[in-house]
């Protein structure tokens, strides 16, 4: 398999924020109640993942080591500013529904992980298409989860009646505690479906 094919499966499924390494967990929980703000939420992780990582990638030998942590938190800070403002300016009802969660994705370990671990030593081309891969593998987290909440929970599919008028839907799977427990059985379908694999 190539680099590029190996790196888009690493953020899709081996290495998915979520489904492997368990990070970012604050706003899969926080703001999964539904699909379209999960989408919301994992396009912006995507972007800022992407054009952090192609700035670290780009500056990362004229960073001296004892402050490249800083610095990549500053680049970082730089893109989620501007995804924040574009979405406060275009996006409005989304924006205050994900609310605190924009502003904290300079603090979301998966984005300084992956400026650690990859940006900072592979050429910008590699760490977009990194970059891409763990946003869209973090978006997809996102979406399945809140589509399953926002069935369960309201009986709606995008905000759309998807399951009739004689569903009764469980209020619980839309609160708190119903991340947690969709979150659990998802992890535990993606570690059969990887003991499946790894049997052929």
């Amino acid at each position: 398999m190539s680099q590029i094919g190996t790196i888009v499966k690493n953020g899709l499924w081996d290495n998915n924020v979520i489904f492997a390494q368990l990070l970012g967990m604050c706003p899969l929980l926080g703001v999964s109640t539904n699909a379209i703000n999960g989408i919301g939420m994992g396009l912006a992780t995507t972007f800022v993942l992407v054009g952090s990582n192609i700035v670290v990638s780009l500056i990362r030998n004229y960073i001296p080591n004892d402050v490249r942590i800083p610095a990549y938190v500053i680049v970082i800070a730089s893109f989620v500013t501007m995804i924040d403002l574009t979405m406060n300016a275009f996006f409005l009802d989304l924006h205050k529904v994900l609310g605190i969660f924009i502003p904290l994705i300079v603090v979301n370990c998966a984005i300084l992980g992956r400026a650690e671990a990859f940006a900072c030593k592979n050429t910008a081309l590699a760490s977009a298409i990194d970059g891409l891969a763990m946003g869209l593998g973090f978006t997809l987290a996102l979406v399945i989860l809140g589509s399953i909440r926002e069935i369960l929970g309201s009986g709606k599919f995008f905000g759309l009646e998807v399951m009739g008028a004689s569903f009764h839907p469980a209020i619980g799977f839309i609160l708190p505690p119903g991340a947690f427990i969709v979150l659990g059985f998802i992890l535990m379908a993606v570690r059969w479906v990887d003991m499946k694999r790894a049997k052929k």
